[in-house]
């Protein structure tokens, strides 16, 4: 099946060429058309669902135990948040199914840890 946003898209305002763009939201990239003329704008549904479904996640609370493992702790990642990942980040899946996966962990405040699947976070810097 062809993606639209493939094709070339006119206005159904002004009948002017709308150029590709992509807007970024929570650090999510939702394609987008635009036209120049007189500014309307059109967001790629796919995308579009699954910064919804993402939304959805976030907004969810897990409770997940804290384990003592040798002389370390350990915190379950929920199945959901994982499957999430490995559809966004194909690159990323064939990484979490090594038994060793390195992540990176950061101490945010006091009261909060931060966990990242990648070792470069500069595409979360602008939330």
């Amino acid at each position: 099946m062809t993606d639209l946003f493939d094709e070339i898209v006119t206005c159904n305002k002004c009948g002017k060429k709308m150029r590709k763009n992509h807007i970024i939201k929570n650090g999510f990239s939702i394609r987008t058309l635009e036209c120049s003329k007189c500014g309307k704008k059109i967001y790629h549904p796919f995308d579009i669902e699954e910064y919804k479904r993402f939304s959805r996640l976030k907004q969810r609370p897990f409770s997940v135990k804290l384990r003592m493992v040798g002389n370390s702790y350990t915190v379950s990642i929920p199945r959901e948040i994982i499957n999430f990942q490995r559809e966004m980040h194909k690159e990323i899946q064939k990484q979490i199914k090594q038994m060793n996966q390195i992540v990176r962990l950061c101490l945010d405040g006091p009261k909060k840890l931060s966990l990242s699947f990648e070792e470069d976070e500069e595409d979360d810097e602008g939330e």
